[in-house]
């Protein structure tokens, strides 16, 4: 089983000296790679069931956030968890996402898409929220291209090129996408375009089995992640490896830096991480 961190600037604010002294402990314990999460901006009413996004948390940009992490560690991989694939043109993602990698030394392996929950996410992007599925599956489309084809043209719905070189390229081509999500039309995207799926945790156990079995339908390799805690033992981990699980993303507890570093050393000398 590989071992990722999470981190979350609307948790601890946009604090660079917290977010590298994170980093960097996560790197020091063994642990594999970071994900960050994305939101464009917030607004009243953006719910999820029964929660409610409040709109006074910071959540920091994160391919920007990514590249100070890499900058300050040397092997920590770098990941997304997820990137609001639709609201991006491509184009211009094509080259951020090459860039950070180049710049990482080939860093970025664990870049996660979604296609976003919330409408008013949407609106402000000015993207039809009904559209960001058949958006983000053009998107994928047109990165692929532009990451391993010396001149791209593409006649689609949402996007037209027309012979379009992207320089640079990611590190050995084309970059391992992981899809992320709680739908069958996730699943079918994973299948379609993914190195992986990153399913989301509410999930009941038929459901997550059929999504599972839908994303690896294509017969290529898929890593499989899911999240996890601190608090999953040696235990839960087995269970984990049974469903198929190759990864799990922790999320740290604590109020302060000290308290947050703490709680990945206990994970990480629980489950036999190795110091880098």
């Amino acid at each position: 089983m590989k071992f990722a961190v999470s981190y979350s600037s609307s948790a601890y604010g946009v604090d660079p000296d917290h977010l590298i002294g994170y980093a960097q402990h996560a790197e020091a314990l063994g642990f594999e790679g970071l994900y960050l999460p994305e939101h464009m901006a917030l607004s009243p009413g953006m719910r999820m069931g029964e929660f409610e996004m409040p709109v006074d948390v910071a959540f920091a940009d994160p391919l920007v956030s990514l590249s100070f992490v890499a900058a300050t560690t040397t092997r920590l991989l770098l990941g997304t968890g997820v990137l609001l694939l639709p609201y991006h043109h491509p184009v211009a993602l094509a080259k951020r996402l090459a860039t950070l990698d180049v710049l990482s030394k080939g860093r970025l392996r664990l870049l996660t898409v979604g296609v976003g929950a919330f409408p008013q996410e949407a609106a402000v992007s000015g993207v039809a929220f009904e559209t960001r599925g058949r958006r983000a599956d053009e998107a994928l489309e047109v990165l692929n291209l532009l990451w391993s084809e010396d001149s791209v043209t593409y006649d689609g719905e949402f996007f037209q090129l027309d012979r379009v070189t992207s320089r640079p390229q990611p590190v050995g081509g084309a970059l391992p996408i992981h899809v992320g999500g709680s739908s069958m039309a996730a699943a079918r995207r994973a299948a379609r375009f993914g190195a992986g799926w990153f399913p989301g945790g509410m999930l009941a156990p038929a459901e997550r089995l059929a999504q599972l079995a839908e994303a690896r339908s294509s017969g290529r390799p898929m890593e499989h992640t899911r999240w996890g805690s601190t608090s999953t033992t040696p235990e839960g981990v087995a269970g984990f490896a049974r469903q198929g699980v190759d990864r799990l993303v922790i999320n740290a507890a604590g109020d302060t830096l000290d308290a947050l570093r703490d709680d990945l050393s206990a994970f990480a000398q629980r489950h036999g991480l190795t110091p880098a």
